[in-house]
């Protein structure tokens, strides 16, 4: 970014508007400018001090005073001064561009009353438009964004950050279409970026243009191109295009880059139980849990390719592994307080939970976490903590029928015990309130397996390519979801 001063909002406008506020002929304020314009700072302070001893309570020469201390880099003290110009005079110009200025640089969203003022006096002033859109953009606060960066969409043009949050923004509020205009312009601006096109691609998938995406991605995909994302991203739209040699090609590339993204592994079972080729799935999801051994996603993954290769007792164990580790994540918030208070004591976790419960005995949020405490002893062997922990989780749903987490946890519990037909009845109750719900499925599938009825144990398979249905609606969602590159740019509008 150009800058003719530090302060480089108004830069040399500043100083002169200064003038053009002031009487006629005020030979000091003129005299202060040119010592400015010509960098004697130092003897400018000195002339701004003389005149603030005769007249302090001059906004101008206040306003002057945090100009030249924003040029020599001392921003704590030009905004003391800016404030106090101010103080003295609300809606002096200079003064609001000064302080604005300095609180935009600081990334302070304290810029935004001054700058909401300046746009009270000066409704079509742009760069106060464009530096307002970009901390209303930073706070994710897009909608208002959108409606600055409309107002300043010339000087947007020109600046690349400012032009990247405006299609973030853009994409946020469903914008789509206007997002992938204004991300193939900054592409233009920044031809060697990067960054641009990986984003316009991103919504060029979301968009189903898979040949437009690859238009973009192609050029990118050279032997130096080390971001697995790109690759990954690629290989989306190869696949959505028809191309599986490439898309599987490319998501080896993204996993060999950065093999603990559990995320490429399970678009490579997609791939696979697309296609029929659960033996390479298998075998890659056990490379990738050799990396990642915590990720329930991955062995839902491999559960489901066993599963397809009717390996039921390779597929279950799966499920109930994927099971064990989201249960360590699945407790309420008020759970994790707790935890965190007593990280190293769950039996005075468990009790500060029963006395929770003597207080309020009709919550079935803290019977669900009774129950999801006990859930770890129950699944021991432990029948008095089983009993107990059933019996809470009964409670659970019976105060809120629709509280899918609790008759996922019943079922688990059920199943613990091998009562499989009350687990199917959970299980079932469970989908009609979210039939998205994979632990439901795979619990359903489970209890089915083991039911008498060959009717039940036909509905396996149906079962296993819903479950994997869920899992690829998860993972569109989060193909949506898929992050832009954003970079900060600390340089200033001008």
């Amino acid at each position: 970014m150009r800058a003719f001063f530090h302060l480089r909002y108004f830069s040399l406008a500043a100083v002169l508007g200064l003038t053009a506020s002031g009487q006629q002929g005020s030979t000091p304020i003129a005299s202060i400018e040119s010592l400015i314009r010509t960098g004697q700072y130092d003897r400018a302070q000195e002339s701004i001090q003389s005149i603030l001893r005769e007249k302090p309570n001059d906004a101008r020469i206040w306003a002057l005073k945090g100009i030249v201390l924003s040029i020599q880099k001392n921003d704590g003290e030009a905004l003391k001064a800016f404030d106090k110009a101010l103080s003295l005079s609300p809606n002096y110009v200079p003064g609001l561009r000064g302080e604005s200025e300095l609180l935009y640089r600081a990334k302070d969203r304290r810029a935004i009353p001054p700058l909401q003022s300046l746009l009270k006096l000066y409704p079509k002033d742009e760069v106060a438009h464009e530096m307002l859109a970009v901390l209303e953009a930073r706070a994710a606060n897009c909608r208002s964004a959108v409606v600055h960066f409309e107002a300043s969409a010339e000087a947007v043009a020109k600046h690349p950050e400012s032009l990247e949050l405006y299609g973030y923004c853009l994409q946020q509020t469903s914008q789509t279409q206007k997002a992938i205009a204004a991300f193939q312009q900054l592409a233009a601006i920044v031809p060697d970026k990067a960054y641009p096109k990986y984003d316009l691609a991103v919504l060029l998938v979301e968009t189903k243009q898979y040949a437009a995406a690859l238009k973009v991605l192609e050029p990118l995909l050279g032997p130096e191109q080390s971001d697995p994302d790109v690759w990954s991203l690629a290989a989306d739209a190869y696949e959505a295009s028809g191309d599986t040699p490439k898309a599987v090609s490319h998501l080896r590339q993204a996993i060999v880059l950065n093999p603990r993204n559990a995320a490429y592994y399970t678009a490579f079972a997609v791939l696979c139980f697309d296609h029929e080729s659960y033996e390479v799935g298998v075998h890659m999801l056990t490379l990738g849990l050799q990396q990642i051994n915590d990720d329930s996603a991955l062995y839902v993954s491999r559960g489901l390719l066993y599963a397809q290769l009717a390996q039921y007792d390779n597929a279950e164990a799966d499920f109930k592994k994927a099971e064990s580790i989201d249960s360590k994540q699945s407790l309420s918030s008020y759970a994790m307080d707790l935890a965190e208070v007593e990280k190293d004591r769950p039996d005075l976790v468990l009790a500060k939970v029963r006395a929770q419960l003597k207080s309020h005995p009709n919550s079935a949020q803290h019977h669900y976490l009774l129950a999801k405490l006990l859930e770890k002893d129950a699944s021991a062997g432990d029948a008095r903590s089983s009993k107990e922990a059933i019996g809470a989780a009964q409670i659970a749903v019976k105060l809120k029928p629709n509280f899918v987490e609790a008759r996922d946890l019943l079922a688990s519990l059920y199943l613990s015990t091998e009562q499989y037909e009350p687990a199917r009845q959970q299980s079932e109750l469970a989908l009609k309130n979210d039939p998205l719900d994979q632990a439901a499925i795979y619990h359903l599938i489970t209890a089915l397996r083991h039911s008498n009825s060959a009717t039940d144990r036909d509905q396996v398979q149906k079962l296993v390519k819903r479950l994997a249905e869920a899992q690829q609606a998860g993972r569109t969602r989060d193909l949506n979801r898929k992050s832009f590159k954003l970079l900060e740019a600390p340089s200033t509008p001008n």
